[in-house]
């Protein structure tokens, strides 16, 4: 089957600085790219453009085998590729539905469509099937999300990504800041979306992570793809390696334990 999305020499310059830099990828149904760098590599620039926020100076993308236009990450959403920013863009005065159709409120009308209410009770029942397709559980759908764990925020914000029938999701640091339980919860998610069919595309320096979950991983630096891997065919150690660059590894004799660690966050 052909590539769900396929990002095709894409660069990206800010002056005189080439920020990405003829970077490729294909992403497969039901596949998890696991997308790592160091500060600096490029990973934000490059999904930024898969997103819709800033435009390629050079490349293509495709989605389903069609060119992508660029005209602002509405229309990316619109197409099926959702992105979940590390801040998750969740207003913490409001309940779990209302997240769910932030910005896409279900409303009854009245008197000919004079007058207009939000239908609540109809939000939440949609977001409830949605969290069950997930098997995700949080105990009460009224509650303000700020009164919910870090890792049941990020569950709203993938249900919230799947009840628009994304195609393609991208994380961004999914599991930082959070506890050994909540990361767990978090990446039982990435597996389930990618068990119905669901790719994504997972950024992270969490080492563990990315093995956990990923297919492929896909390494990144100064602006530039350098390596492309399966995840059951590498280590921490080679991922490292590449993140860092050869010459670097050899300067220092052997790949320092905070970095070669799967334990540790890089």
């Amino acid at each position: 089957m052909a590539p769900i999305l396929q990002a095709i020499n894409l660069t990206k310059r800010f002056g005189g600085l080439t920020a990405a830099d003829s970077v490729s990828l294909d992403v497969n149904a039901g596949e998890v790219i696991g997308l790592v760098g160091d500060n600096g590599a490029g990973k934000s620039t490059f999904i930024k453009m898969i997103a819709g926020v800033y435009r390629p100076d050079d490349g293509e993308i495709r989605f389903n085998g069609q060119p992508v236009a660029f005209n602002g990450p509405r229309a990316v959403r619109d197409l099926g590729i959702e992105t979940i920013y590390q801040d998750l863009a969740l207003a913490e005065n409001l309940d779990v539905g209302a997240n769910i159709f932030l910005g896409r409120e279900i409303k009854s009308r009245y008197l000919g469509g004079l007058i207009q209410t939000v239908n609540r009770p109809r939000m939440l029942e949609e977001s409830a099937t949605t969290l069950t397709r997930l098997n995700i559980k949080i105990p009460s759908l009224t509650q303000q999300i700020r009164n919910l764990s870090g890792g049941q925020r990020q569950a709203v914000a993938i249900a919230r990504t799947i009840h628009w029938n994304a195609r393609l999701v991208i994380m961004d640091e999914p599991t930082a800041a959070l506890g050994v339980a909540q990361q767990h919860e978090v990446l039982t998610l990435v597996r389930t979306l990618s068990d119905q069919g669901v790719p994504v595309i997972l950024i992270s320096h969490n080492m563990q992570d990315v093995f956990a979950v990923s297919d492929r991983i896909v390494v990144m630096r100064r602006g530039k793809k350098v390596g492309e891997r399966e995840a059951k065919k590498t280590t921490p150690d080679e991922i490292v390696s590449l993140m860092v660059g050869a010459e670097a590894v050899h300067e220092m004799g052997v790949i320092p334990r905070a970095l070669s660690g799967i334990q540790e966050s890089l």
